[in-house]
């Protein structure tokens, strides 16, 4: 097939062609670059483009909540195809295929519908600046079956398929309990990885299961479901301090979660889980939420990556094989200075550096020198759902950091999402939007069950 080159209309020959600045990627960092950059150079002299392969964002953080079915994703998402029209970009739809750093080019493979049929051919767009933000996908360290047999919670898709998965085994225990009140029937749902999105997911699934009573299932409640969280390490969210630690395991206890640290899966099998020690854990959901990657295609673009198919990153964030090309997000991997541990793979350094990259773009069309990536740990913040919310926030505090729990914590929680939601939006449109999302919780139902 003829693959077609992209570029941005000129009405004379003689006209200077535009910069076009290409980002990959529209998760929270990428959305958020290409709104600023739109925002910042218009269309009169740049092309802003962005690429992903779905026609809409859901901030990632959020989708334990669409997997429980606490949260409409079809209320919170952004459609890219509206937002460009808005902020002054281009959307195309695909899949990143191939760079050609020789001519300043990728390549997107074709697009197909739900039944194999081509819908967009593969082309490639040119660039003269390119930013990959293609974000991660789950790492499954190479345990056999878990491709096979469990479930991943990385895009809106799977979230939804992990949603029409868990109602339908509530339905059956339900319906099995109709007339036989004392049946010994249960939901039972095994996350492996203790880490924000296992132990967030198995609080929303409690939250959940607590309203399907008032939603048709009148004979199901919470004590019908079964949750197993299985960590490696020695505790759950090792990225908090330890008594944080210990209250959210204290706090999912309390929900009726059985948590069991240093217990490593080594065989995914349908319908169970084998750990090393031999223990067989039967389960009709399991979870693979133990850790992130690069997706496998990163590293064939032929730009250097490490183990974990990241992209190498400089410490103005362009990549180490083209500074014409830079990476931010979950797909990049930067070491300090000084440090021996990369950026952590969170929403918050996509933030920071899609703000610094936004700075480079400009000071390298200037030809100034380029801003170093400085990264600040505001702390992390672990929500259980409407029960409770645990945390550190990172500053310059008394010995550097604050434990929060409780409301502050939930209204810290909260704040960042709508830190997000200004981020691509703006802030008038931004502040628009939590007004109406406070208005959807009190109209719409709890819960979405479709």
């Amino acid at each position: 097939m003829k693959h077609e080159e992209i570029s941005a209309p000129s009405a004379r020959q003689s006209r200077p062609r535009k910069t076009q600045i290409v980002v990959v990627g529209g998760g929270a960092g990428g959305l958020e670059l290409v709104r600023k950059l739109g925002a910042k150079y218009g269309r009169k002299r740049h092309d802003i483009i962005l690429v992903d392969q779905n026609l809409s964002h859901i901030w990632k953080p959020l989708l334990h909540e669409v997997a429980a079915g606490s949260l409409d994703a079809n209320l919170d998402e952004v459609g890219y195809r509206g937002h460009c029209a808005k902020w002054g970009y281009r959307f195309f739809q695909g899949s990143l295929e191939s760079i050609d750093r020789e001519a300043k080019s990728i390549r997107l493979a074709p697009v197909m519908d739900d039944h194999g049929e081509e819908v967009i051919g593969g082309h490639t767009i040119r660039y003269d600046i390119l930013v990959l933000a293609v974000g991660s996908i789950s790492n499954d360290f190479g345990v056999p079956g878990v491709a096979e047999h469990c479930l991943y919670l990385d895009s809106r898709e799977q979230a939804d398929r992990f949603r029409t998965k868990l109602l339908n085994h509530c339905l059956r225990v339900s319906r099995a309990m109709i007339g036989n009140p004392d049946a010994d029937e249960r939901v039972k749902v095994a996350i492996v990885g203790a880490g924000a999105t296992g132990v967030e997911l198995a609080a929303e699934l409690y939250n959940a299961a607590g309203a399907l009573k008032f939603y048709g299932l009148e004979v199901f409640d919470e004590t019908r479901m079964v949750v197993t969280i299985l960590e490696a390490g020695p505790r759950i969210l090792p990225a908090l301090p330890e008594d944080l630690s210990q209250a959210a395991r204290r706090e999912l206890t309390n929900l009726g979660v059985e948590v069991r640290e240093e217990t490593q899966v080594i065989r995914a099998e349908k319908g169970a889980l084998v750990t090393q020690s031999g223990d067989r854990l039967d389960a009709d959901l399991m979870v693979w939420a133990a850790g992130v990657k690069g997706a496998e295609f990163l590293s064939t673009l032929g730009l250097q990556t490490n183990p974990r198919n990241q992209i190498l990153v400089t410490e103005t964030l362009q990549t180490v094989s083209d500074e014409n090309i830079f990476a931010i997000g979950d797909c990049a991997s930067y070491t300090p200075p000084g440090s021996d541990i990369a950026i952590p793979p969170r929403a918050q350094a996509a933030h920071q550096m899609a703000a610094t990259v936004l700075t480079n773009i400009h000071r390298k069309q200037k030809k100034k020198k380029l801003k170093a990536f400085d990264y600040e740990d505001k702390g992390s913040l672990i929500s259980l759902s409407r029960f409770s919310t645990v945390g550190s926030l990172m500053g310059n505090l008394v010995g550097g950091a604050l434990a929060v729990e409780g409301r502050m914590a939930r209204l810290i929680y909260t704040t960042l999402y709508r830190l997000h939601l200004l981020g691509i939006h703006g802030w008038i449109r931004g502040t628009g939007l939590m007004i109406i999302g406070r208005v959807n919780r009190v109209v719409r139902p709890k819960l979405k069950l479709h």
